[in-house]
């Protein structure tokens, strides 16, 4: 089983939430099936050579963010993930990343992008009560894997990352995924996102639905072809899962602590 993952408080003090080891290092946080899909022959090169350059950019004094690279699979077992919502990289201002996509602790300010995705929650649900922690663990404890593409960042420096080996990482994860006998939802947000629908092509798992959209973002949110806003990927996910016999998410309970 993945290690516990550790309480939001104790995480994100001013002086924690920075890379702190290189991915390698962090590995043994994650449960056996999560190491085996990370620790294969071309997967394994990569994350040797990514972590060599996050250790050099560490120790030339960079701040790097998140602390916890994998938190995101700490959560959830690659054969119990039911909906898949992709992000680009980790938010690169302090007290910020936390190793879930979109995600922040509580204590931070809502984000522009997630503001819009409790906008859709609410539409959504207009009945239900206004989601209010900013926290989305116990979206991934039930099975949601928030998963950025690229899983660190330099502060102030979106993008910083990108292309130093992680897309070849998060492809397999994205891969293994796919792959399992779970039904489960992607949603693919942007076109950074959706351009990871070539993974999901060719695979002999279990029934998998494909929801497309702008990215959150308040750039595109709004934009047609497909915008974020009045998307009803939420509605759509749950519908679908409960026709595959699997229980829906609770999308605006959001318990602000694990």
């Amino acid at each position: 089983m993945p290690t516990k993952p550790i309480a939001q408080d104790s995480l994100f003090s001013a002086a924690d939430n920075t890379l702190l080891e290189p991915p390698q290092a962090q590995l043994a946080r994650l449960s056996p099936a999560w190491r085996q899909t990370l620790q294969e022959t071309g997967t394994q090169e990569t994350l040797k050579s990514l972590s060599a350059f996050l250790a050099g950019r560490l120790a030339s004094g960079a701040v790097i963010y998140p602390r916890l690279v994998f938190r995101a699979l700490e959560y959830v077992e690659p054969d119990s993930v039911r909906v898949v919502i992709l992000g680009q990289d980790p938010y690169h201002g302090p007290n910020q990343a936390q190793g879930l996509a979109f995600s922040v602790p509580d204590a931070c300010p809502c984000p522009p992008s997630l503001r819009n995705i409790f906008k859709e929650l609410a539409l959504e649900y207009p009945g239900a009560p206004r989601r209010k922690a900013h926290y989305l663990g116990d979206w991934a404890r039930q099975g949601v894997l928030l998963l950025n593409t690229s899983l660190t960042v330099e502060a102030g420096s979106p993008g910083s990352h990108a292309k130093r080996g992680w897309e070849e990482i998060t492809d397999a994860i994205i891969r293994r995924v796919a792959q399992s006998p779970q039904a489960k939802v992607f949603m693919l947000w942007g076109a950074h996102a959706q351009s990871k629908q070539a993974l999901l092509a060719d695979t002999r798992g279990g029934p998998l639905k494909v929801l497309t959209a702008n990215h959150p973002s308040p750039l595109s949110a709004q934009r047609p072809p497909k915008p974020f806003i009045g998307c009803g990927h939420f509605a759509q996910a749950n519908a679908w899962l409960e026709q595959q016999r699997e229980a829906a998410i609770d999308w605006i309970g959001g318990a602000s602590a694990p």
